[in-house]
C-alpha cells in the first residue's frame, strides 16, 4: 500500500483514533474505579489534573476526528450533488468544531 494512495490518511486517522479511544476508555474505567471522587470537589480535582485532564481533551479531540472522517466518507459515498454535499459537510464540520470548543472549555474550566 502506498503512503500516497488515495483514502490512506483517513483510514489511518480511523485506526489511530479507534486505538487511542480504546486504550483512553480501558485507563479512565481503572483509574476512576481505583480511586472514586466522592464529592464534586474530588471530582473536580480528579478531572483538573493535568494528566487527566490532557487525556480526555485528546479522547474528544480523537471522537471528533473519527467521527469527521466517518461522516464525511459516508457524505461523498451517498450524496451526489456537489452543492447538497458541499452543505452538509459544511454543516457537520461546523457543529464539530464546535463540540470540540466547548468540551475544551468544559475540560480546562476544571483545571482553573
Amino acid at each position: 500500500m502506498s503512503w500516497r494512495a488515495q483514502g490512506f490518511r483517513a483510514w489511518l486517522i480511523q485506526r489511530l483514533t479507534a486505538v487511542y479511544m480504546a486504550v483512553f476508555i480501558v485507563w479512565f474505567v481503572l483509574a476512576f474505579s481505583l480511586s472514586t471522587p466522592n464529592d464534586y470537589e474530588s471530582w473536580r480535582a480528579w478531572m483538573g489534573d493535568t494528566t487527566t485532564a490532557t487525556a480526555t481533551a485528546i479522547f474528544f479531540l480523537a471522537l471528533l476526528a473519527h467521527a469527521w472522517v466517518g461522516v464525511r466518507d459516508v457524505v461523498i459515498d451517498y450524496v451526489h450533488s456537489f452543492l447538497v454535499r458541499f452543505t452538509v459537510l459544511a454543516c457537520v464540520g461546523l457543529t464539530l468544531s464546535a463540540w470540540a470548543l466547548w468540551s475544551l472549555r468544559v475540560l480546562f474550566k476544571a483545571t482553573l
